[in-house]
């Protein structure tokens, strides 16, 4: 046995050990996560499990938003190439050189092709290898046997998801009624406004699962957001691997509760409580997001290790809104209003990390009303890493 499985076992025991069995009950009886799953190195697991088997949620579509554009992503030790060929479909690839293994590209831009900086091997938008210099003398070199190594990629709603696993089921399968679930809100024609990066001391399921319960409001965010958001409804019944709620909010939840004056305009199109509320839902496994009466709010977490992890941060709107007058000093508020609900959940992850980290830290019940969506993701995580019914939605309270 390679020292890389017996890493793997010791990981998978640590797990079963903190009894994922518990965490994949209904959520009248189901225990929190194993602390371990948050604190010790089983991010090899997370990496193998979760990362390179499952549809990962990426981001909106137009951070990619023209032919020949390119934007590299890393996740959880994969760099990944997203790319638009000349047609204006969306590509992904391994961002490392098929002659020798350079890594290809960085940051985000436009080019005519993709160029190895170290030998100059030369791709199209499509991956197929265009150019590869003085190979003519290798015998028997075929550039059809060298494209750049492909992964699925695929776009919904103007988010973007990408699969490293090519036996995963298809990305409509894995959503179920993902689409129809959020059908009110125009968001495949949202505008990404602001795309921001930043690093937080904490296990990335933690800054996820913070996104996605109302428990915290009152304690984290008594003056910001205190009084907006009412009681939520319960939680969805959903088809697909994903988690969602629907609450009402006196006023946007997308802005302070001291800023109310510069709200926008409902989106286009919405009708009914839809234009009184906020709907939070979380893709599984890296991407959550609220679509609420007036903008969209999307936020990644990548791993980092176990006690670290990259957070992306997107804010949207209407095209019709940005173009009103006025509209750019009322977006400086819908982005402060996220900045300062940030600087306060940082404190109070890093706080609750350090408290995981305790060795006699302890699996905890959850809040039904005000917690399911967390609920629902230890379930779909407890069945992804034990391999039962994998890839195939979150099973129901």
């Amino acid at each position: 046995m390679t020292d890389s499985q017996n890493s793997t076992d010791s990981q998978n025991s640590m797990v079963s050990q903190g009894s994922l069995a518990a965490s994949a009950a209904p959520i009248d009886t189901g225990l929190s996560l194993p602390p371990v799953c948050y604190t010790s190195s089983t991010i090899a697991l997370d990496e193998q499990a979760i990362f390179r088997r499952c549809w990962l949620g990426v981001g909106r579509s137009d951070m990619v938003g023209s032919e020949r554009a390119y934007r590299t992503l890393d996740i959880a030790g994969q760099s990944i190439i997203l790319a638009r060929d000349a047609a204006g479909d969306l590509q992904a690839f391994a961002n490392t050189c098929r002659h020798r293994g350079t890594r290809l590209l960085d940051g985000s831009g436009n080019c005519r092709a993709i160029q190895c900086p170290f030998h100059s091997w030369t791709y199209s938008f499509d991956g197929s290898l265009i150019a590869a210099p003085h190979m003519h003398d290798a015998a028997d070199f075929d550039r059809n046997d060298y494209g750049l190594v492909s992964y699925r990629v695929e776009e919904r709603l103007g988010f973007v998801f990408v699969c490293l696993d090519p036996d995963t089921p298809d990305l409509d399968i894995v959503l179920g009624d993902f689409v129809d679930m959020h059908s009110p809100w125009p968001l495949e024609t949202l505008v990404t406004t602001r795309r921001r990066e930043l690093t937080v001391d904490c296990n990335w399921k933690s800054f996820l699962e913070v996104f996605n319960e109302y428990y915290h409001l009152p304690y984290v965010h008594p003056v910001s957001l205190g009084g907006l958001y009412a009681p939520p409804e319960p939680r969805d019944d959903t088809a697909g691997s994903f988690t969602t709620q629907f609450g009402l909010t006196q006023g946007t939840g997308a802005l302070l509760r001291g800023e109310q004056d510069r709200a926008f305009a409902p989106m286009p199109g919405l009708s009914g409580r839809e234009t009184n509320g906020v709907r939070y839902t979380w893709a599984f496994p890296t991407m959550t997001f609220a679509a609420g009466t007036d903008a969209l709010w999307v936020y990644e977490a990548y791993p980092l290790g176990a006690d670290r992890c990259r957070v992306v941060q997107s804010a949207c709107f209407p095209p019709e809104t940005l173009a009103g007058d006025g509209a750019d000093a009322k977006l400086a508020a819908y982005h402060d209003r996220l900045d300062a609900a940030l600087d306060e959940d940082i404190p109070a992850l890093i706080n609750q990390h350090r408290g995981l980290t305790n060795p006699d830290a302890t699996q905890g019940r959850f809040q039904p009303l005000l917690e399911p969506s967390v609920a629902a993701f230890a379930r779909w995580y407890s069945a992804e890493l034990g391999d039962r019914e994998p890839h195939q939605g979150v099973p129901h309270s």
